[in-house]
């Protein structure tokens, strides 16, 4: 197993938890895990008629902060430039509303869930 093998097994079922999370809240997956050059988004679902990137942060402890409080400036600019390669690569453009959202997962079994809604907007 790779040194950080069980940090993406956590984020792995850090992101399985909010992505049914926000199911159980009327939201439908579109993707997951999205790569290109300029950044990951963790989820891609729909709220209805908004598509909504999601940016997945987990914790076990505060001790050092909160998960949501990872999410820093230059990630959110990353995190945009792959929405935007994303929108790019599917045609969609302007034709749908979009927000960028974080689920910050805390606690031992990832069991402090805290949905932050339109967390940041898109800088420029």
């Amino acid at each position: 197993m790779s040194p950080d093998g069980g940090n993406r097994a956590w984020g792995a079922a850090a992101e399985r938890s909010a992505e049914t999370f926000l199911a159980k809240r009327g939201l439908r997956p579109v993707d997951r895990n999205y790569r290109c050059r300029s950044g990951e988004i963790d989820l891609i679902m729909r709220d209805e008629e908004v598509l909504v990137f999601i940016e997945v942060r987990f914790r076990k402890s505060l001790g050092f902060g909160t998960p949501a409080e990872t999410v820093t400036f230059t990630k959110q600019k990353k995190i945009v430039a792959a929405a935007r390669h994303f929108l790019q690569s599917r045609r969609i453009h302007d034709r749908s509303p979009c927000r960028f959202d974080v689920v910050a997962l805390s606690g031992p079994r990832q069991d402090q869930i805290d949905w932050i809604q339109d967390a940041f907007q898109p800088a420029g």
